[in-house]
């Protein structure tokens, strides 16, 4: 789709708006009134059960502990990312925690080696990450992102509400500061991802990340020395995507 036309679809024109009338709002009220009012039943929250996830996840539970979470297990995953998970589940009382997998027949045929994230990470991402969420997000109209400024210079101008394709994305976080996470996860007694006391600030998959050195962004240990930031999950419209 063209610029201009995309600048003239519903979506973009929502996304617009929402992001201006709640350009000062507190998360939980940006959440609340996402959950509870504009996409009531037809929003899902989209969770890696990362080094800051908890925080989002907290605040989602807090207004409806049945909001849809969906966690994509692209099989490559920490073992300390999956405990995690399952901890947070339990402390938080989440009841519609949804696990989204790869399609096994596509994984045989693409990656039977399990080896693709070595030759074609972009590729790697599209099979294990980018298809089975746009699978998964069928069927709702707006999901929820827990991305923040901080995290990336690409992500320096992240908006509150953006279009992603038909859907809108909420990035109720996008506003926050590493130092505010640190104080909600503390305020709150939310347990920390294992792996963050290693230097791990962004956590994806086993091959592809590593721990983050003092002074570098958040997101340097993904895809290191590869020129790679983005996973793709942010960086095209899922619903455009099914079919690749």
């Amino acid at each position: 789709m063209a610029a201009r036309e995309l600048a003239r679809s519903p979506a973009t024109e929502k996304a617009t708006a929402l992001s201006a009338a709640f350009a000062r709002a507190p998360a939980q009220e940006i959440l609340r009134a996402a959950i509870k009012d504009l996409f009531a039943e037809q929003i899902a929250l989209v969770s890696s059960f990362g080094a800051e996830s908890a925080v989002l996840l907290h605040m989602a539970a807090a207004i409806d502990p049945a909001t849809p979470v969906l966690f994509i297990d692209t099989g490559m995953l920490f073992a300390e990312t999956l405990a995690y998970r399952g901890e947070l589940i339990s402390r938080l009382g989440l009841t519609n925690a949804v696990t989204v997998e790869p399609d096994p027949v596509q994984l045989a045929k693409e990656d039977g080696e399990n080896f693709l994230w070595s030759g074609n990470p972009d590729r790697c991402c599209q099979l294990r990450k980018v298809l089975p969420l746009a699978r998964a997000l069928e069927g709702y109209g707006a999901w929820i992102s827990g991305r923040k400024r901080f995290q990336a210079h690409t992500r320096k101008s992240l908006p509150l509400f953006e279009a992603d394709g038909t859907r809108i994305k909420i990035n109720p976080l996008a506003h926050w500061s590493a130092p505010e996470i640190a104080a909600y996860l503390q305020a709150h007694r939310l347990p920390a991802h294992p792996l963050a006391a290693k230097g791990y600030l962004s956590i994806g998959c086993i091959p592809c990340t590593s721990p983050v050195k003092p002074g570098e962004d958040a997101r340097a240990g993904r895809w290191r020395g590869r020129g790679k930031i983005e996973c793709g999950l942010h960086t095209q419209p899922l619903d455009s995507v099914l079919g690749s």
